[in-house]
């Protein structure tokens, strides 16, 4: 069914920032990031499109978007559920060989039952709590957790297959945390191999710590805002990355009002002259926020354009003054920028966040239309005009 707004995926984009990426992560091992749907840009889609540019392990944060990975055919590839939590259903992760993260003794535990019962060892990741005071054992229970893991690979229940943690200001390369951080890791791995353990892979490096940290990049590094083309660190530059996203609508209305018109609820706009007002047929339902009224710009007939009033829950409104616009012709809400649009980073700066929530927050109703030579060939087509919802 038609939709009159759509996130158009670029799924060449995302290949290509993973192959950029791997360049600058050296000898290192790529685990693209793909929870949060993708961050937004469509879960198996993109996962795929990150394989073809080079990514040879994937993460997801939720178990829910480990089995969705298995069963929609990604296989064959180590997939890493990073946030452990009791009770989930280890023994089908298990069973689907999904990785899982282990940041407590007690975890580990039950991840280690779950084995038992299933037949077959678990792998798992412990995480270390360096310094960001989320998951991860920190330095005090640190000894307690490699303990319990080389009791159960004795056992042989676990397979320690990595070491982890995370950085809490990589995106500030200039803060004492990274360096303190990365100090607390050296010593919980020189820690865990004195105990005996062997991890397959050691992994701290973020999208920002890829980009201005190679003494981090260690085994393996976890992109995630850079897959998709946004920098985490837009203070420094762009670094060749492609944003993959464009979140395009076209115009319900357009209709000409007399000055001291209201527009849209509370009246926080008022038109000053006779003005030609549109109706864009996307809001906060489809995840334009509500805190963008009369501040976000859009690109329409050529120009960039204010929202006009309050975002509504499926519409929002611009004001063209005196320029022509047909109803059905395309607005661009935000994209890579290349034809004088707002980017995601643009939205971002206006609304005092980052990008990441720009792109994450577009839901569901929107459909992603998949473009470029990796779709394509997805769908046995010869060219990269064709769509998919």
């Amino acid at each position: 069914m038609r939709s009159p707004a759509e996130a158009r995926v670029d799924l060449d984009a995302i290949a290509h920032n993973i192959a950029l990426l791997r360049e600058r992560a050296g000898g290192a091992a790529v685990m693209a990031m793909v929870k949060a749907e993708a961050y937004g840009h469509g879960l198996a889609p993109a996962a795929r499109a990150a394989l073809a540019g080079g990514a040879t392990w994937l993460g997801v944060a939720k178990v829910a978007e480990a089995l969705r990975l298995r069963a929609e055919g990604v296989a064959g590839v180590p997939i890493l559920v990073c946030i452990g939590v009791p009770g989930e259903p280890y023994g089908e992760l298990i069973a689907q060989d999904v990785d899982v993260t282990a940041g407590s003794a007690v975890l580990l535990a039950e991840v280690a039952a779950a084995a038992r019962a299933a037949g077959r060892p678990a792998r798992v990741h412990l995480k270390a709590d360096t310094g960001m005071s989320r998951g991860g054992a920190g330095p005090a229970d640190w000894p307690a957790l490699v303990d319990a893991a080389l009791a159960a690979e004795a056992e042989g229940t676990v397979r320690v297959a990595g070491i982890m943690s995370h950085l809490a200001c990589a995106d500030e390369p200039e803060h004492p945390a990274n360096d303190a951080q990365h100090k607390v890791f050296t010593e919980l791995l020189a820690h865990a191999e004195r105990a005996g353990l062997r991890p397959e892979v050691r992994h701290l490096a973020n999208s920002a710590a890829i980009l201005t940290r190679p003494d981090a990049h260690y085994d393996l590094v976890r992109p995630g805002i850079a897959t998709y083309g946004l920098t985490p660190v837009p203070q420094i530059g762009g670094f060749g990355l492609r944003p993959a996203m464009t979140l395009a609508a076209e115009t319900a209305l357009v209709k000409r009002v007399p000055a001291g018109s209201g527009v849209s609820y509370g009246h926080t706009y008022t038109t000053e002259a006779e003005t030609t007002l549109a109706v864009v047929p996307a809001g906060y339902g489809d995840g334009v926020p509500r805190h963008g009224s009369n501040l976000l710009e859009v690109l329409a007939g050529g120009r960039r354009r204010r929202i006009a009033g309050r975002v509504c829950m499926d519409q929002f409104v611009i004001d063209l003054g005196d320029d022509r616009l047909a109803a059905g012709e395309e607005v661009l809400l935000f994209g890579p920028g290349d034809r004088g649009e707002p980017t995601a980073q643009d939205w971002a700066d206006a609304l005092g966040t980052i990008s990441y929530e720009v792109v994450t927050r577009i839901g569901p109703r929107v459909p992603r239309v998949y473009t470029g030579r990796l779709a394509a060939a997805e769908r046995g087509e010869g060219n990269g005009d064709g769509r998919q919802a």
